[in-house]
């Protein structure tokens, strides 16, 4: 059985990822390994401070350890730089090392043409959500990953979303073709 490519769901809050990352990881039969920031968030509570993004990483890391070779995850830490960069202006370098040196094979670019849903996890209102969507689309190129832009409405979303989990697929098999 050939490797499934390591998938990440990214962008800003709201977007559909978790609900994504679900559909996907049930059509592949693979894992789908959850966004540990917004665990946290509801445990500690919403109003995070520059001093939760360590740990945050670390719980970031910690699922990455513990995830299977065939997985599609909630966000990584391309997700924790970005967001640490847009509320408190820097991250620490060593998470942006860790995430350089653990990018995915493919990343989901969430858009936000979808309405905003509010949950306990969420900033209020979600008016950042284009900002955001700007400050992911700089990192997907500053950490140079391949990252396809997911939009439209829900059935699209998901179509978009297996065609390019195909495409990544295919690629990897004729890499190995190529490498056998």
């Amino acid at each position: 059985m050939a490797p499934f490519p390591r998938i990440c769901l990214t962008g800003p809050e709201s977007t559909g990822k978790s609900e994504l990352a679900e559909e996907l990881g049930r059509r592949f039969g693979v894992d789908v390994i959850p966004e540990f920031a917004r665990d946290y968030a509801l445990e500690h509570g919403n109003d995070l401070r520059f001093e939760d993004v360590e740990p945050i990483a670390r719980g970031e890391l910690a699922n990455v350890e513990r995830a299977s070779d065939r997985a599609i995850f909630d966000t990584d830490l391309i997700s924790t730089v970005v967001y640490s960069r847009y509320y408190y202006g820097d991250c620490p370098a060593w998470v942006m090392e860790e995430a350089r040196r653990r990018r995915a094979d493919l990343y989901l670019l969430m858009d936000t043409d979808v309405a905003w849903k509010p949950d306990e996890a969420r900033d209020a209102g979600g008016d950042a959500r284009e900002d955001l969507f700007d400050a992911f689309r700089a990192a997907m190129d500053e950490f140079e990953v391949r990252f396809v832009i997911v939009s439209g409405e829900w059935e699209e979303r998901v179509g978009r979303a297996v065609e390019a989990v195909e495409g990544r697929m295919k690629d990897e098999e004729g890499r190995m073709k190529d490498e056998g």
